[in-house]
């Protein structure tokens, strides 16, 4: 079967929800309870189950950490300076520029695909690269954010942080997994079965609700930037995530997990944070739906590419 084959189900499901907002035949209300649904209970059951069947050295794989990991950092960093030297903008608002750059939508758009691709294994770097993003960008993304923010006015701050990143569902489940994982004790066939079951509706739930909740009116707002910035995360993040990994000599699949999970659209966290926060909300939520929308060619070219 051909790399399209496999992965244009993907986006037809998101272009199917899309339909579905578009046309009236679902309210696009329905969106928020599908992604905290996908986001809080399915791919959390998903993360566990993969993580909790694999063998520790199969989870730690340095050069994908450091390529995944490494390359997103380096182009946010990047394109926060950029923001902040050439555009002068706030650390804040530079933070979520950059965030837009290169914080990646690894669990619901990244995932499926490798799913679709690899199974079990693609799952499994998808979760680690989830992970990574949680715990390598969002505190300095916040801290930048609080920095701008008078703190005694403020809804977040430090200690709230720290509680968020220990509450996020998927690094509880990634950090359970481990546990498991280490126990060496085989998981129960019904508990497997159970959370099979969840991790299951991931695919559905997150790509659907990723359409219903998209609107062409965000592409409205400062285009040229929207585009740019796209264009940086589509193409330049990914190449310079396969720059490493060639440097770090990763097999084919590791390489080719990692520039896909560097490829993929922007995360909606940056808008959520967005709207959080009162900056930047109208560029951040144009430059998520840009990079939605054009994430499925440049997704199949870094495929045919790679391959």
């Amino acid at each position: 079967m051909t790399i399209a084959a496999l992965v244009l189900p993907v986006f037809a499901v998101i272009l199917s929800g899309w339909i579905a907002g578009a046309s009236g035949y679902l309210p696009r209300s329905l969106s928020g309870p599908l992604v905290q649904f996908a986001y809080n209970v399915a791919m959390p059951a998903l993360v566990f189950l993969t993580i909790a069947e694999e063998k520790l050295e199969r989870l730690l794989e340095w050069g994908f950490i450091a390529a995944f990991g490494g390359g997103s950092m380096l182009c946010f960093i990047a394109v926060y300076a950029a923001a902040r030297i050439w555009w002068r903008r706030s650390a804040g608002a530079s933070a979520l520029i950059g965030a837009s750059a290169a914080m990646t939508n690894t669990g619901f758009v990244a995932l499926p695909v490798l799913q679709a691709l690899y199974g079990p294994r693609g799952v499994l770097a998808a979760a680690v690269a989830t992970v990574l993003v949680a715990v390598l960008m969002f505190p300095p993304l916040i801290a930048l954010l609080e920095r701008d923010r008078d703190m005694a006015s403020g809804r977040l701050g430090a200690c709230t942080l720290i509680r968020m990143i220990l509450v996020n569902p998927l690094i509880i489940s990634t950090v359970l997994g481990l546990g498991w994982s280490l126990s060496g004790l085989p998981l129960p066939v019904p508990l497997s079965d159970f959370l099979r079951i969840f991790g299951d509706a991931l695919t559905g739930s997150a790509l659907f609700s990723i359409g219903l909740g998209f609107s062409l009116s965000g592409l409205r707002h400062d285009w040229r930037v929207s585009l740019a910035l796209s264009l940086v995360k589509l193409v330049v993040v990914p190449g310079v995530v396969w720059f490493i990994a060639a440097a770090c000599g990763l097999s084919k699949f590791n390489t080719l997990a990692a520039v896909i999970c560097a490829g993929v659209p922007t995360a909606k966290t940056a808008y959520v944070l967005a709207g959080e926060f009162n900056v930047e909300h109208d560029l951040v939520a144009a430059t998520v739906s840009v990079t939605t929308l054009l994430s499925a060619a440049s997704l199949l070219a870094w495929l045919y590419v790679l391959q």
